[in-house]
């Protein structure tokens, strides 16, 4: 199902993808090198896809109205490239129409997903700036993270039912997001959100204005540390619940979506190697740390690099 070279503009939009995805998800396109090229593409335009519409949400200067009607109009755009009319459409609904098509993906895992980013907007009907219990979270994450997951199963394709797999999937997803919330504290705490679990953090004594002081003044807190490694030991059980699912996907994928896994895990090992300092910079692996990882999925999975 790889992607057409018929249609240049198709092709200048799927390039267009890749380059968002080696710009800004650099551990994410590292795991994508190792699947099949012709996966490749399908797999930068969902990334593409998701990376605009967060970019709209978090970076854009625009105000929240102004947010919500550029989602709004990304959303009919999707829906028109879709019913086969793709003028004027920006270059990553183009590709991710495309992909939707091409592989079989159920729409309603972009509505969910959309649904979900309008969540993170100011003014939106259902905006949420904090989340009171780890349920709550889950919910907003079903659309944010677990509909990425089941946007990428088709796509990388199953040696069982597609329905089967569909858990794992989800589950991972969310335990890659979880891996974000953890990591991005400090800089989600500077757009006003707050994505752990309120009753979780405040098991340790800890709530939002500790959180905002210690990124304030730059300190770390004894109780936000134990608050972030309970966290860790959950986003690794649900690490642990995901990582059946790997089994269940194509042999030919199976390098690079186990290479995803323990690079995403990884940055848990980092966020602790390094004294839990996510409310004072973004911790990242390694590249050398990188690479080796990626050297042993290859290992592991015996399949050449293409």
């Amino acid at each position: 199902m790889g992607l057409p070279q018929a249609d240049p503009d198709l092709d200048a939009a799927y390039r267009y993808c890749r380059q968002l995805a080696a710009h800004h998800g650099k551990s994410y396109h590292l795991a994508t090198r190792l699947l099949p090229g012709r996966d490749r593409p399908a797999v930068h335009a969902l990334y593409g896809f998701a990376r605009t519409v967060d970019d709209v949400v978090d970076t854009s200067a625009d105000s929240p109205a102004a947010r919500l009607a550029e989602l709004d109009r990304i959303e009919a755009e999707l829906a028109a490239a879709l019913a086969g009319n793709a003028t004027n459409t920006r270059s990553v609904v183009r590709a991710v129409a495309d992909t939707i098509t091409r592989y079989h993906i159920a729409p309603d895992h972009f509505a969910a997903f959309l649904t979900a980013m309008r969540m993170d907007l100011p003014g939106a009907p259902h905006f949420r700036a904090t989340y009171p219990t780890m349920t709550a979270l889950r919910k907003y994450m079903h659309g944010s993270a677990a509909a990425i997951g089941l946007q990428m199963l088709p796509v990388l394709g199953t040696v069982v039912a597609t329905a089967e797999a569909e858990p794992a999937a989800a589950t991972l997803g969310e335990a890659f997001q979880l891996t974000n919330f953890l990591r991005d504290v400090g800089e989600d705490l500077d757009r006003g959100r707050v994505y752990l679990p309120a009753d979780e953090l405040s098991a340790f004594g800890v709530d939002a204005d500790l959180l905002r002081a210690c990124r304030d003044r730059g300190r770390r807190d004894p109780r936000v540390d134990r608050a972030l490694a309970h966290l860790i030991a959950v986003n690794r059980h649900w690490y642990r619940l995901a990582e059946p699912g790997l089994a269940m996907l194509s042999p030919r994928v199976r390098p690079g979506m186990v290479a995803a896994f323990e690079l995403y895990a990884a940055i848990l090992d980092e966020i602790e190697r390094g004294g839990f300092p996510v409310l004072q910079r973004r911790v990242v692996v390694p590249r050398r740390r990188r690479a080796a990882i990626v050297a042993a999925a290859l290992t592991r999975t015996r399949q050449p690099a293409v």
